[in-house]
């Protein structure tokens, strides 16, 4: 025990499972957590909103008080990571940098340039996985060095290598004691954590998703305390308009690191183990956890993940440049109540149900606009409190069918998706009050409404609440046929992130959700008072479904965690 250390949090924002700060207590002298808050660093990795800042102040307010308990206490300095680090390795006369091994690319770059720097000035680094199950590298090796490019060619890597890590051992008040973190009174107010104010950051909307690790725990227990449903969860049976989560909600706690992934993990190992019966990849939990690591994965190792050109994997599409069009979506103003009561959550909330985040992503690609996806992954990193950098890209590829996804034929439908399970329409009523009053029957087509009913309401469609911006049926038929010519132009493409077993929209979507507007041109659906061709009933029948690490069937779910 040597060494002055600076812990540097990042994503990692826990004691929990930290297997880095475990390494630096245990070789060290004194160790000094610090947080750097490089604004030009976080903004420029991905479009952060004002949720998203709020979520990581309160987390790392939490992080301190959980240090405090502990008798040390976190270190938030302002500014570059290089003049921040110059800085305080003067000051505390710093002999060791500790850090958790991120891998997305600008977290690679800056691990490189935390290399040169350490050298520079002599130095030790300590580095652990700790943000992902697996180490990424080890997987991409054991795939012959190239990212395995389908969810069923990724399980068998992951058979290959065995169970993940066990999670690191707690952190206690005895570490501390041992391995003490000096005072600073000198420079103590410079080391506190900033108000949003003072970063020049408003936030109109409530806190409904308090940051911090306390919480994350909190909620995991919550949900354990369920072991029956933690072990029968479904995915694709949990419902998108419930005006509480049907999900864990535990994906924010996730994205920032508060809730260690190993520790969700295994703890849900110990519940499949005393369950007979339990839900298995890639609907389970734990498969969520592993679409998770499936997306770090492949984006590890793929140039221009988060872009269609230069992207090896991803269909070259002539999307529109539409502005005003994706202004109405982003602003809730498509004229369909299903499309905006969900973006009017994002954007107040900071989280909507995954299949919301698919009928949304379905409406602005390949549904309805034909506007690119990253057009819509740029508002969900804005907007989520669960914006991930890897997730986020593959699944808005994935959902504009651009790669992973193949059932391109299978369009949401923005009335009968989300009238499936919510018929009298009590979210759209909470999120679109301009809608509150008008009866069950049109609550999903407003247009539809007699003038006479619209007047009762208080609601004129086209004036207080606007006219669908587009004729489904109409727009989605025509995509269709841009989608086949796509995909018959750039079939070696496509093939890439094909899976040889059954495609995920043929299992998951068609058992779970008959009937759900879930639309293949081949059956009826009612569009501005006509009649139009929609998916039929036959289309809908259950199938079989099982899984083993040597063949998975898999569903229509993405990566979303949770």
């Amino acid at each position: 025990m040597t060494h002055r250390t600076i812990h540097l949090f990042r994503k990692g924002l826990r004691l929990h499972d930290n297997p880095s700060l475990v390494a630096a207590l245990e070789s060290s002298v004194a160790v000094y957590p610090v947080f750097v808050l490089d604004r030009a660093f976080v903004e420029g990795a991905m479009a952060t909103g004002s949720l998203r800042w709020r979520f990581m102040l309160q987390s790392l307010e939490d992080l301190h008080r959980s240090l405090k308990a502990r008798g040390s206490r976190l270190h938030v300095l302002q500014g570059s990571y290089q003049d921040v680090l110059r800085k305080l390795v003067k000051r505390w006369a710093i002999t060791q940098l500790s850090f958790d091994t991120e891998v997305e690319p600008h977290y690679v770059q800056l691990d490189g340039e935390l290399h040169i720097l350490a050298q520079e000035l002599g130095l030790t680094i300590h580095s652990c996985v700790a943000h992902t199950l697996y180490d990424i590298k080890r997987v991409v090796k054991a795939n012959g060095g190239e990212p395995p490019l389908t969810y069923k060619k990724f399980l068998h890597i992951l058979s290959l290598l065995g169970e993940p890590d066990k999670p690191a051992r707690e952190i206690t008040a005895q570490d501390f004691e041992k391995c003490r973190t000096p005072l600073d009174e000198e420079h103590e107010a410079e080391y506190r954590v900033p108000s949003l104010s003072e970063l020049g950051i408003e936030v109109e909307y409530e806190v409904l998703w308090p940051g911090g690790e306390s919480h994350a725990l909190k909620r995991l227990e919550k949900h354990f305390e369920s072991q029956g449903w933690v072990a029968n969860f479904s995915k694709p049976r949990t419902i998108p308009n419930s005006l509480l989560p049907s999900t864990t909600g535990l994906s924010p706690y996730l994205s920032l690191g508060c809730l260690s992934v190993r520790t969700f993990y295994h703890r849900l190992s110990k519940i499949y183990a005393q369950s007979k019966n339990h839900s298995l990849p890639p609907v389970s939990l734990q498969g969520q956890v592993l679409w998770r690591e499936f997306f770090y994965t492949v984006a590890s190792a793929t140039p221009n993940f988060t872009k269609m050109e230069g992207n090896p994997i991803c269909l070259q599409i002539g999307w529109y440049e539409d502005p005003e069009s994706l202004q109405k979506w982003r602003m809730a103003q498509t004229g369909f109540p299903w499309i905006d009561a969900i973006m009017t959550q994002l954007r107040k909330e900071g989280w909507i149900h995954h299949l919301a985040r698919h009928a949304v992503a379905c409406f602005l690609t390949r549904g309805d606009l034909w506007i690119s996806w990253e057009e819509g992954m740029k508002v969900f990193e804005e907007y989520l409190l669960d914006a991930d950098y890897s997730v986020n890209a593959g699944n808005w590829m994935w959902l504009s069918a651009s790669a992973f996804f193949h059932q391109y034929t299978r369009i949401f439908c923005p009335v009968r998706f989300g009238r499936r399970t919510d018929p009298d329409g009590q979210y759209i009523r909470k999120y679109l009050p301009v809608l509150k009053n008008l009866p069950s029957k049109y609550i999903y087509e407003p247009w539809t409404a007699p003038e006479e009913v619209q007047l009762k309401a208080g609601c004129i469609i086209g004036k207080d609440y606007p006219l669908p911006m587009v004729d489904h049926v109409e727009v989605s038929q025509r995509n269709l046929t841009l989608m086949k010519q796509v995909r018959c132009e750039q079939e070696s493409t496509a093939e890439l992130t094909r899976d040889v077993a059954d495609d995920p929209m043929e299992i998951g979507l068609k058992r779970d959700f008959q009937d759900d507007g879930l639309a293949d041109g081949t059956g009826e659906h009612r569009v501005n008072g006509t009649t139009k061709r929609f998916s039929s009933e036959k289309d809908h029948q259950a199938q079989p479904c099982s899984w083993t690490t040597e063949t998975p069937r898999l569903t229509e779910i993405s990566g979303e965690v949770m």
